[in-house]
């Protein structure tokens, strides 16, 4: 019946996305797709560690899936989807390991679905994370017309005596700040607010100070620290903390890793935002708190360590032009300033 789900459309759908999923399978995957759940053989992975914690994180892209609508162009969000859930658990000094995605509409549409796959491939590829299995759920009337959701839980493993708290920062730490490839995940209902009804624009315009149109500019993928980090952490750099720039910007993420009696301090104009904020911020005559708030202003994730160490992290990162040294830590409550 025209009103029941579409069962061939999902079948059609995983023929789609077979082999995108299976080219991120490794030896420790047990099952294929079709099984009622995912089996990961974790015995020679734990067996590296002399007390594995499991870390685990859920997350969404939120209402970049109605930018990714207009621009009919999904496989990006599959990338965010998963940078989104690595980082949040990098930070904590976990190593991903499996993925899981679910994805939602009111009717499944195989080509989007195998479009936002192909990107969660990618990225889990990239970082050596196995996409274990997934969801795909048709429910008209639940979501309206064309709609769509995503979403994605991960799982990673660290060594107990390894997490990284943020417990050992002190005064006089300095911060240390990776670069975003412009919103990431965060402030898009704010942002298509500016863009598509402040300023009247649509997702094929081009700006001046852009150098892609408005919608390309709203879909850089999320970028994905994985490597990065272990980068680092694989060679012994001693890390503090360190706490991914998601919404609420700085201003609300750094002081969740800060422990009493600590503050941060944030140089504005230490690192190059990109021009998108700059934009924003004009068109909605947005103070610089609120943006601050709301958007990653250009800093995608924060390290902080001892100040002897800024050479060594520098170095294992690829050179200054990658890194900025943003602020440092300075007595006080939790709090973050900017001077």
């Amino acid at each position: 019946m025209s009103a029941g789900v579409d069962i061939d459309a999902g079948n059609r759908a995983v023929d789609m996305i077979k082999n995108s999923v299976q080219s991120t399978f490794n030896a420790n995957v047990l099952t294929g797709i079709g099984s009622f759940g995912s089996l990961f053989d974790l015995k020679e992975i734990l067996s590296k560690y002399d007390h594995p914690v499991l870390v685990q994180s859920i997350d969404g892209v939120g209402t970049k899936v109605i930018v990714a609508r207009m621009m009919h162009k999904y496989d990006t969000i599959g990338i965010d989807l998963v940078s989104a859930c690595a980082n949040d658990i990098i930070v904590m000094g976990a190593r991903p390991l499996t993925f899981l995605d679910y994805i939602a509409n009111d009717r499944l549409k195989p080509e989007v679905i195998a479009e936002m796959v192909k990107g969660m491939a990618t990225a889990c590829k990239e970082s050596g994370i196995a996409l274990v299995g997934g969801e795909t759920a048709e429910m008209p009337d639940t979501y309206l017309a064309g709609e769509h959701d995503l979403v994605g839980v991960i799982t990673g493993v660290a060594e107990k005596d390894k997490i990284i708290s943020g417990d050992s920062i002190v005064p006089g730490d300095v911060v240390l700040g990776l670069p975003s490839s412009g919103l990431h995940t965060n402030g898009y209902s704010l942002a298509r607010k500016l863009f598509f009804d402040v300023g009247g624009y649509e997702a094929d315009d081009t700006i001046s100070g852009l150098e892609k149109s408005v919608g390309e500019t709203l879909l850089e993928p999320h970028i994905n620290y994985t490597n990065h980090v272990f980068s680092l952490l694989d060679n012994g750099v001693p890390v503090k903390g360190m706490a991914h720039i998601t919404g609420g910007g700085l201003v609300e993420n750094i002081p969740r890793i800060l422990p009493d009696g600590c503050a941060v301090e944030i140089k504005k104009k230490s690192w190059p935002a990109p021009p998108v904020f700059k934009l924003m911020k004009e068109l909605g005559n947005i103070d610089c708190d609120e943006m601050g708030r709301t958007f990653n202003m250009g800093i995608g994730l924060i390290i902080i360590v001892h100040e002897d160490n800024t050479e060594n992290v520098s170095a294992y990162l690829g050179g200054p032009t990658s890194l900025y040294r943003i602020g440092e830590i300075i007595p006080g409550n939790q709090g973050l300033h900017f001077v």
